[in-house]
């Protein structure tokens, strides 16, 4: 009864129309990200994340929410018909998805696609909104010292779940906890790491960075490829797939819901891992694994299934714990701190309307992609046809203008443009960018917590191991190291992780 209130609550807040129309722009926006490749929704989100200042809190976080699991739909567009994922989560979807539009079946694969993803966003949402009030019952009975491992298991989890090489990832995080500690010390108010330079006694932002390694980076990677374009086919076909597609996708969709539900909660989860352990877990469950990759619709349900579901579960440690899974959601904090609301427990009793607001718009959400997505497919292939050196300096732009109206200071600009060649040349050496903005994000609140966990216990350092449930969190953490570090555990994950290239 107490659930359905809080819905009802939820449903009064996302209804109203100055956030059914926030809800739409982030749906809109979040599917042309998608389509268009070089843009994904970080960038996006940092660029964004000024306009928040202007925005009432629940209406910026339901458009940057809509940003985040509308680009996970807009990506599959252009990776079935033109074999371009606009969305690094879409890799996977050309597969199979392209296969089946040069088989003559893109209508199909297109509706598979979509109704995948929006079955998997609606029961992700369920799960938010049913899994998230005992998580923050739970959340309440933490302590620093419980925030602390669970900030431990967190980047741990992330460095395990990244993909790549393990050692550039500790790495990465660790470079992320540097930089974190770059500032004004909280506790003493000494100014600290700051070489001097006036502009760095307030830390570094992390909008600066993300916008740096994932904006700047990407234009410049971008501008290395040649700029072609694929023609397109704009007969798509019925968007109706027969009866043997139909039965072969949907125990497919079922459990990629399931699968991305699941690893959407861990940090370092999220939409990417969920879409390439679907594809794996589909090839080894088939009975006929030879025809992944000739366009069977299995491979195309379960990986769009399990991308929707992963990329919303995410929010589930984030509105619970005030935990980032990953570098989307840790963006999403920034914006919550932009109006002084720490993330965490409390927001569900301090700022209900906030909560269950966006867990409602995301139902809502997830409709208007289906309607976006499916009668507007030839609007969104078209943008396709925009030569990349007419869209970069725009991006450019408009990154820029977002960076400078942070603190209005051209500082930020240079730094921005310095972590730009910075994350260009970990592009190189393919360096993943999101551990190191984790750390960033993580950094000063495990510092904050350690210190505080140790001031409580006048110093003793075995308070993380005596509370049962920092306990806990540390074993779990460890088990986690030990298990990656098992040879045949190593090589399911090194499997698992299929070149994106």
């Amino acid at each position: 009864m107490e659930l359905l209130e809080h819905l009802a609550l939820g449903f009064s807040v996302a209804m109203t129309l100055e956030n059914l129309v926030y809800c739409l722009l982030g749906c809109v926006l979040g599917t042309l990200i998608g389509v268009l490749p070089g843009i994904g929704p970080v960038p996006t989100i940092a660029m964004l994340l000024p306009i928040t200042y202007v925005l009432p809190p629940t209406a910026g976080l339901i458009m940057l929410a809509g940003i985040y699991y509308g680009a996970a739909y807009g990506g599959s567009t252009t990776a079935i018909l033109v074999a371009l994922p606009g969305e690094t989560s879409a890799v996977v979807t050309v597969l199979d998805g392209h296969q089946m539009a040069k088989n003559g079946r893109a209508g199909a694969a297109l509706a598979i696609a979509a109704l995948g993803s929006f079955f998997a966003g609606c029961v992700a949402t369920v799960l938010i909104a049913g899994f998230a009030p005992p998580l923050a019952e739970l959340a309440f009975k933490f302590g620093p010292a419980e925030y602390f491992s669970l900030m431990v298991l967190g980047l741990i989890g992330a460095v395990v779940l990244a993909s790549g090489s393990l050692p550039k990832a500790i790495c990465m995080i660790l470079l992320g906890l540097l930089l974190g500690m770059i500032g004004t010390d909280v506790n003493s108010g000494v100014a600290r790491y700051d070489f001097g330079i006036p502009e760095l006694q307030d830390g570094i932002d992390f909008a600066v960075v993300a916008m740096g390694v994932f904006g700047f980076s990407e234009i410049m990677t971008n501008l290395e490829l040649r700029d072609q374009r694929v023609a397109v086919d704009s007969k798509v076909g019925t968007l109706y797939p027969n009866k043997q597609e139909f039965k072969e996708a949907w125990p497919a969709v079922v459990r990629g819901t399931a699968l991305g539900s699941a690893l959407g909660i861990l940090p370092g989860g999220g939409a990417v891992l969920s879409s390439f352990a679907s594809y794996t877990l589909e090839k080894k469950l088939s009975k006929n694994p030879e025809r992944f990759g000739k366009g069977h619709p299995a491979g195309l349900a379960g990986p769009e299934s399990a991308n929707n579901a992963g990329s919303q579960a995410s929010f589930i440690p984030l509105l619970t714990l005030g935990i980032p899974g990953n570098a989307v959601t840790a963006l999403m904090i920034g914006a919550m701190t932009i109006h002084n609301i720490q993330p965490g427990p409390q927001v569900m009793t301090s700022h209900p309307e906030l909560f269950w607001g966006l867990i409602v718009s995301m139902w809502i959400g997830n409709l208007m992609l289906v309607i976006l997505n499916l009668p507007l497919i030839g609007l969104w292939v078209k943008l396709l046809t925009v030569p990349y050196r007419i869209l970069f300096p725009a991006i450019l732009v408009f990154c820029t203008i977002g960076v400078y109206s942070l603190n209005y200071n051209v500082f930020d600009i240079w730094v921005t443009a310095a972590f730009g060649l910075v994350g260009y040349i970990w592009a190189k050496l393919k360096c993943e960018g999101a551990p190191l903005l984790l750390g960033l994000v993580l950094g000063p609140m495990m510092e904050e917590n350690f210190r505080r966990a140790l001031l409580l216990a006048r110093g003793d350092y075995t308070t993380f191991v005596t509370r049962p449930l920092s306990l806990s969190l540390l074993i779990a953490a460890a088990i986690l190291v030990a298990l990656v570090a098992l040879p045949s555990i190593k090589a399911k994950r090194e499997e698992a992780f299929v070149d994106e290239g």
